[in-house]
C-alpha cells in the first residue's frame, strides 16, 4: 500500500498546504509548481499526478501561496517567491523519512514553469528532471543558461502566443533538453485527449530521468 498524507511546510513567514502520495516502490517524487494562482486542486495537474504515480512516482502537490496571497496578482507573478517557495519544498522533500531517498523532479504549469525552472538553477543539481506544461520560461531567462536537469517544454500547437516564447526558453537551456508541441491543443490542453498526452510524455520523461 502506498501513503497518502497532507503537510504543511513552512517557507519564512508562510505555510504551504499540500498532499505528497507515495507509491509502494516509488523511484521518484515530482512536486508540482502551479502557475497563475493556482493550487494542489487543480483538477489538471492532479490528473497527471495520478498518471505519475501509476508509473511508480509519487507526486507532491502545494498551494505554493496562502489563500490571502492568491488574491495578490502581484505575488501571483512574483516568480522569485514561488521559486523561493519550492526550494522550501525541495528541502522539505529531502528531509521527509518516506521521500528522502527519492530523486526529485519538478512539473512547472505556466507561471510555475519558470518558478521551477528559477528554483531548479538556483538549488544546484538536486534536481534531475524537469516538465512544463504549456509554461512560460521566459519568465526566468536570466536562470535558464544554469539548468542543469533534463528539461521538457510541452505546449499546446494552438497556445500561439506562448510557442515562440518557448522556442526561445529552449535555445537559452544547456541541459538535455526538447520541445513537445501537442497538435490541437490551447493553452489549457481542454481538447479531448490533449492532457492525456501532457500526462504520457510527462511519465516518460521522469520515468527516464529520474529512475
Amino acid at each position: 500500500m502506498g501513503i497518502e498524507r497532507t503537510v504543511r511546510i513552512p517557507s519564512g513567514r508562510a505555510q504551504m498546504e499540500g498532499m505528497v502520495e507515495v507509491p509502494e516502490g516509488a523511484r521518484g517524487v515530482v512536486l508540482f509548481a502551479h502557475g497563475s494562482g493556482s493550487g494542489r486542486f487543480s483538477p489538471r495537474n492532479q490528473f497527471v499526478a495520478r498518471v505519475l504515480r501509476e508509473g511508480g512516482l509519487a507526486t507532491l502537490l502545494i498551494d505554493l501561496l496562502e489563500e490571502w496571497e492568491s488574491q495578490d496578482r502581484s505575488k501571483v507573478f512574483d516568480i522569485g517567491l514561488l521559486a523561493e517557495r519550492l526550494l522550501s519544498a525541495t528541502e522539505w522533500l529531502q528531509a521527509d523519512p518516506e521521500t528522502r531517498e527519492l530523486a526529485i523532479g519538478y512539473f512547472g504549469a505556466s507561471t510555475g514553469a519558470a518558478a521551477a525552472l528559477e528554483a531548479a538553477a538556483r538549488g544546484g543539481y538536486e534536481i534531475k528532471a524537469i516538465v512544463s506544461r504549456g509554461g512560460r520560461p521566459d519568465l526566468a531567462m536570466e536562470y535558464l543558461p544554469r539548468v542543469t536537469a533534463p528539461t521538457l517544454l510541452i505546449v499546446g500547437g494552438n497556445d500561439w502566443p506562448v510557442i515562440p516564447l518557448n522556442e526561445e526558453a529552449l535555445d537559452r537551456l544547456t541541459c538535455v533538453k526538447e520541445l513537445a508541441i501537442v497538435p490541437g491543443a490551447s493553452h489549457l490542453f481542454e481538447e479531448p485527449g490533449t492532457l492525456e498526452e501532457v500526462a504520457r510524455l510527462a511519465r516518460e520523461w521522469f520515468g527516464k530521468y529520474l529512475a
